[in-house]
């Protein structure tokens, strides 16, 4: 029997996404964003390992040379976002257990890592920092008004040996 000549039809932009399909879009944007952040680190130098599995709290390992004592190990988690509302970005900056919303512990991450997609920026924040925030939002990389983490965007230097 040949085959319908007809091309099949896509559902148009519009219409609703199941929750399957929102999730692998989230899902595919962290991915990416893994890949990003491993990209940008080592561009910086830093060394870069990933745990096997996905059990530890942590995505990765960033590994940062030249301290006195040796090389230094950091736990990073890296968070993105690509949805700007209201004139921010925001991001989960906390995990679920259970269904409850529970803030990173410094017991088991030491930076939170968030990547503006849109922007190719990037957020480096010890994980104190975030300690009663777990939603925080950030201003466009172009945006006349200054976010209250500016101080935070693009600052690799908080994992690099004090000059």
């Amino acid at each position: 029997m040949p085959k319908s000549s007809s091309p099949r039809r896509r559902p148009p932009a519009s219409d609703p996404k199941t929750a399957r399909q929102r999730e692998l879009n989230t899902k595919r944007r962290g991915e990416l964003s893994e890949l990003a952040f491993v990209h940008k680190a080592a561009s910086l130098d830093f060394g870069v390992a990933k745990p096997y599995g996905d059990s530890e709290r942590f995505d990765f390992i960033l590994i940062s040379r030249d301290w006195p004592e040796g090389d230094k190990l950091w736990r990073i988690q890296v968070k993105s976002t690509a949805t700007l509302n209201q004139g921010f970005y925001h991001i989960n900056a906390h995990r679920r257990t259970l269904g409850r919303v529970t803030a990173y512990k410094p017991t088991e991450v030491d930076f939170l890592v968030a990547h503006i997609i849109p922007d190719d920026s990037w957020f480096i924040f010890p994980i104190q920092v975030l300690a009663t925030c777990t939603s925080p939002s950030f201003r466009p990389k172009n945006s006349r008004q200054k976010g209250i983490y500016e101080a935070y965007r693009e600052a690799w230097h908080l994992l690099r040996p004090p000059q």
